[in-house]
């Protein structure tokens, strides 16, 4: 366990040095994966509630429904991407919304697919959170 928080504070430091502020790099973060625990996604970016990560599963994508609303944006690779009872093709620059608590994953892919993933907004997605009078 001690070997694997140091290799990840290792590889945090890492991806720090190599991403100018504000900027990030299509795949800047995909020579990091899989993490020291054989994860696919890295977080490279964060300010205020937007969280900014690489994602690049292999073979399946075992994600649940998140807290947060979320947007992907098509990288690399091709496949097929699956919301609620709907289900779409993808590829590169494409732009897929997920609302926070909806069922989605991405079925059908290779292993040169990759995507960004911005999460923003309060918990339970924008939807859920109170207007303000205008």
């Amino acid at each position: 366990m001690r070997l694997s928080v140091r290799r990840s504070f290792n590889l945090m430091q890492k991806i720090q040095r190599s991403i100018v502020s504000g900027y990030l790099k299509a795949l800047s973060g995909l020579e990091q994966l899989p993490g020291p625990d054989g994860q696919r996604c890295i977080e490279l970016f964060r300010h205020g509630t937007l969280s900014v990560e690489l994602y690049a599963p292999r073979r399946t994508d075992p994600q649940t429904p998140h807290t947060r609303d979320e947007i992907y944006v098509i990288i690399s690779g091709s496949g097929r991407f699956r919301r609620a009872a709907e289900e779409t093709t993808f590829g590169p620059g494409d732009v897929l919304f997920v609302p926070a608590g909806e069922e989605h994953r991405f079925v059908e892919f290779g292993d040169d697919f990759a995507t960004w993933v911005f999460f923003y907004g309060p918990e339970g997605g924008e939807a859920s959170a109170p207007r303000l009078a205008s």
